[in-house]
């Protein structure tokens, strides 16, 4: 197979690839040959189902199938043959203007740079050291010890002592409510006037 690559921008490369158009029609027969053997329609018994009956409820499916397939396939040995890296998926679109018998597509896809290592003989690296001292070991050893301490609980006739944790106290909330005797009362008189207005529909005098 001839390759043609076209570089269109910088890792952006294109393929035109031809299929002929004879591959594509044997291989969707094959197909459905196949899936006639095996297909179950109402009215017909198992692996008797007529051929242009199966080609017109999957003719579809299965020439989209092999094409998806067969495309693949040609990009796939196109671009080992150019030796191309290929970054990430194409996209392959079907391209007019092809010769009779053939089947044309544009595939344009990325590749991955080209990284050139120059010689490295000459070249200088500059060793960074860092000096730990003392103290900043004490420092770190000093909270990872905070960091991973544990409490335990005390005798209750054993005094506390400098570095005990001191338990949260949060002022308590009243949730008591008021007795009955510090609940104002409502005058006897007040009460009559309240009974008689809504029994008569109309105020009353006391």
């Amino acid at each position: 197979m001839t390759v043609t690559v076209e570089t269109l921008e910088k890792l952006e490369r294109k393929i035109t690839l031809t299929l002929p158009a004879d591959v594509i029609r044997n291989e969707v027969e094959s197909r459905l040959k196949r899936l006639a053997r095996q297909v179950k329609m109402d009215g017909f018994r198992p692996g008797k189902v007529p051929m242009n009956v199966v080609a017109q409820r999957y003719g579809y499916s299965v020439h989209y199938e092999v094409m998806n397939d067969k495309v693949g396939e040609a990009f796939a040995q196109a671009a080992n043959e150019a030796k191309l890296r290929v970054a990430g998926q194409p996209q392959i679109t079907e391209k007019e203007g092809a010769p009779e018998g053939q089947l044309s597509f544009d595939a344009v896809f990325e590749v991955y740079p080209e990284v050139k290592i120059a010689d490295l003989a000459t070249a200088e690296v500059e060793k960074v050291t860092a000096e730990v001292s003392d103290a900043a070991i004490d420092r770190t050893l000093d909270i990872l010890r905070k960091q991973r301490r544990t409490f335990a609980q005390r005798a209750k006739d054993e005094p506390a002592q400098d570095g005990d944790p001191s338990p949260s106290i949060s002022p308590a909330r009243s949730t008591a409510r008021p007795s009955k005797a510090a609940r104002p009362k409502a005058s006897s008189s007040w009460l009559a006037k309240a009974r008689c207005s809504r029994s008569l529909k109309m105020p009353c005098v006391a």
